[in-house]
């Protein structure tokens, strides 16, 4: 990794421009390859790439809002160049914060070639070919496959992955208690994948790598899981050291259930409800109703209270049987890490006797519905159907679908501009489901789990 550097000042911040030479993935594509990458990076996808790059490069910073950094480096750019080495990425008025002396930190460097690689990937080879089916789950899934390979995140181990979901916005206490969780894993030489940011999802990884150095484990996994709609508001933490970015949020968090060895759940907001009512939803399938998936929710004394108002939440809506499927562990990192460890033993025989890959999960079945994007417009929103007598997995998926659209229009620049221009997203459904919900969602507030800075103001109304 090399890089040239100038100074400049063309805006308010210190800025730094960089010439960057990757290694390792990038630096062995055809000229051919090369070639497409700088044209798609200088077409319809360059802004993305921008926003992600921008994203990367600002890790760290207090913000959730998608558009702030955008607003801080408005002068920022980047260009994919080929070389006839391989590739040749430019910076342009970069923010000074990802440099030391003028050169790129490695671990940023890392994390930006990983957001050419995946958008690239994304957007190039993967194009439907003519007559190319990715309407079907089997097709979904082998695209999630193949971006997780690309990524070269699969890799032939005994299952040691753990799945950390929670919250960005989340108070200090259950921070420390997210890094002694991780801590407690860590000295089990099991391994952490999060969504990548800040809060919960930085803690485990935090705690693992001193767990790690003790254990004196040298090869580590700190796996981040974003998609580009929330990267900008969820800048990858600096532990992370595999960053993988999936086309949406259902290919991501399709990557979390087929990646990870089990899951653990801290506080959080929407963000965390969506992506339990996700896992809820599929577990309750009855094709893996036989399917050992270790799912424990946890935090400290204090958070004791949103845990049982979840539960009762999942009770209402998706029955007794919903709730059999997850644990809820208080104040106690060595049980969490316990009984994650014995479940992820578990899951080993399983996949021994079922002849299943240790590195993905082929096994475990995911509708169609739980993988085609959703897109939160006032109309889809809506039209959700949040009524008893549904199948659990058939209401869960909807509910997910209502809070996902709450995400983006908390911190998802697409969303946030559909609120601003059309008002909060109208939420309808039985009256006590829509009751539970509301007191759900106005917990969050008063929590602050919403947004990490400024007065939140809601994207939503829930009417029955």
């Amino acid at each position: 990794m090399k890089n040239h550097k100038s100074e400049t000042a063309t805006t308010a911040l210190p800025v730094v421009s960089a010439r960057i030479y990757p290694k390792g993935g990038l630096d062995i594509l055809s000229r051919d390859e090369v070639a497409r990458l700088k044209d798609a990076s200088a077409g319809g996808m360059h802004d993305l790439l921008r926003r992600c790059a921008l994203a990367v490069l600002t890790s760290g910073s207090a913000s959730d809002d998608p558009r702030a950094a955008q607003e801080l480096y408005p002068s920022f750019d980047i260009q994919v160049l080929q070389q006839d080495r391989g590739v040749r990425i430019d910076l342009i008025n970069a923010p000074a914060m990802a440099f030391v002396d003028g050169e790129i930190i490695r671990g940023v460097a890392e994390l930006l070639f990983a957001v050419v690689r995946d958008l690239a990937y994304t957007a190039i080879e993967l194009e439907p070919e003519p007559g190319a089916d990715l309407d079907t789950s089997p097709a979904l899934t082998d695209l999630v496959f193949g971006l997780l390979r690309n990524a070269r995140i699969l890799q032939p181990v005994e299952p040691n992955l753990v799945v950390c979901w929670g919250g960005h916005s989340i108070g200090r206490e259950e921070y420390q208690y997210t890094k002694d969780v991780g801590y407690q894993l860590g000295l089990r030489g099991l391994d952490i994948c999060t969504g990548c940011g800040p809060g919960a999802m930085k803690g485990p990884m935090k705690g693992a790598t001193i767990a790690h150095a003790k254990q004196r484990r040298r090869r580590t996994r700190y796996i981040g899981i974003t998609e580009p709609g929330i990267i900008a508001a969820e800048s990858p933490n600096p532990i992370v050291n595999h960053l993988v970015i999936m086309p949406d949020i259902e290919k991501r968090l399709e990557a979390f259930v087929r990646l990870g060895h089990g899951i653990i759940v801290f506080p959080g907001g929407v963000g965390t409800a969506e992506e339990i009512l996700y896992l809820l939803g599929i577990l309750l399938r009855e094709e893996n109703a036989s399917l050992p998936f270790p799912f424990i929710l946890t935090g400290p004394t204090p958070s004791a209270p949103y845990f049982e108002r979840i539960d009762q939440f999942i009770r209402l809506t998706l029955g007794e049987a919903a709730a059999a499927r997850y644990e809820i562990i208080v104040a106690d990192p060595e049980k969490v890490a316990k009984r994650m460890t014995a479940g992820v033993r578990k899951v080993r025989e399983h996949r021994i006797a079922q002849k299943d890959s240790f590195y993905f999960n082929w096994g475990v079945d995911i509708p169609l519905p739980y993988q085609q994007p959703f897109v939160p417009t006032h109309e889809a929103m809506a039209a959700l159907d949040l009524r008893h007598g549904r199948r659990p997995q058939d209401l869960a998926a909807d509910l997910r679908r209502a809070f996902s659209g709450i995400v983006a229009g908390n911190v998802k620049e697409d969303g946030m501009r559909r609120v601003e221009q059309f008002g909060p997203f109208q939420i309808r459904g039985d009256q006590d489901i829509m009751q539970a919900l509301d007191a759900l969602l106005r917990a969050f507030v008063e929590q602050r789990r919403m947004k990490i800075s400024g007065e939140y103001r809601p994207c939503y109304q829930v009417t029955a």
